[in-house]
């Protein structure tokens, strides 16, 4: 592939991954989702439309914000009385995502660093636009002589999102209550069978944040990025069955993958932070590196 065609791909990618930032996207119709006056999302016309049958926990919208009802006013209240509404919806059949349901409780909040206001269900943060966190391990070797190479899983057929495509060795979304290095530790055992002595040796390195639309939902979402340098002799297992098999490839392979449509996007946004950081992707040679830098750090609003 040219260098000109890799990198106007990548920049289509970053385009995709960002697409509610851009003017004429759904943003300027969303509505703020506010609790007890702080945002923490944004939701669809289509969403704030459903939702205004529900008066004694949504708000009707005003001055551009649907709100929790100020009676909703603990954590406990207000997501068991959210998660009672999405029930109902779910059983309406109407949204597609809930389809989705998972039974996995992400926290809500303004920051990563705010307390909880509540939880919700995995499947239907995307309706309330709310901030979902997850854990990516970039796994990788150094041979004797100095090439580096990363080890890739291939995600399962069955998988409920981009099925069959490739992605991190492991990763993972954080669950209300969890912490990261624990989310970590527990994605490495389950997916890749990397022992717990291995996997802590994991280095926090940055964090890649997006916002995008598909479908009428907003996703914004936030990664932390590790890295694992694996030992020469490790080969990652399958373990809970979300891979169906795992790749070792040097990194001029992996840099030429991101590019394509075989990856699952934000984890090969996640690899190509891992490109610039260890200096495979460099200004003086790449016209658009200032375009990847913004595109893998926007501001979660």
């Amino acid at each position: 592939m040219a260098n000109s065609v890799w990198s106007e791909k990548i920049l289509q990618l970053l385009r995709r991954m960002n697409n509610f930032y851009v003017p004429g996207s759904c943003r300027a119709n969303c509505f703020r989702f506010e609790i007890d006056g702080a945002q923490v999302g944004w939701i669809p016309p289509h969403v704030a439309a459903l939702l205004s049958r529900y008066p004694d926990v949504f708000s009707p919208p005003h001055g551009g914000a649907v709100s929790l009802c100020h009676s909703l006013d603990s954590y406990g209240r207000r997501s068991e009385a959210v998660d009672a509404v999405l029930q109902t919806l779910r059983q309406e059949g109407s949204l597609t995502c809930l389809r989705g349901w998972r039974d996995e409780k992400y926290s809500v909040m303004s920051k990563f660093s705010d307390p909880p206001l509540m939880w919700m269900e995995r499947a239907a943060t995307s309706l309330f636009g709310v901030k979902r966190y997850g854990v990516h391990i970039n796994g990788y070797t150094v041979s004797d002589s100095g090439e580096v190479s990363m080890w890739l899983a291939r995600r399962s057929p069955t998988k409920q999102t981009y099925p069959g495509l490739l992605d991190n060795v492991a990763a993972g979304g954080l669950a209300a209550g969890v912490g990261v290095k624990h989310t970590l530790v527990k994605e490495c055992e389950e997916e890749a069978c990397i022992p717990a002595a291995i996997a802590e040796k994991a280095r926090p390195v940055t964090t890649v944040s997006y916002t995008y639309v598909d479908e009428g939902e907003v996703f914004a979402e936030c990664q932390f990025a590790f890295d694992l340098e694996l030992p020469l002799d490790f080969k990652p297992r399958v373990g809970d069955g979300e891979v169906q098999d795992f790749y070792l490839l040097p990194i001029d392979k992996v840099k030429e993958l991101v590019a394509t449509d075989d990856f699952k996007p934000n984890c090969a946004m996640v690899v190509l932070d891992f490109l610039i950081r260890h200096s495979f992707i460099e200004p003086d040679t790449e016209p658009c590196y200032q375009e990847f830098v913004a595109g893998l750090h926007q501001t979660l609003e």
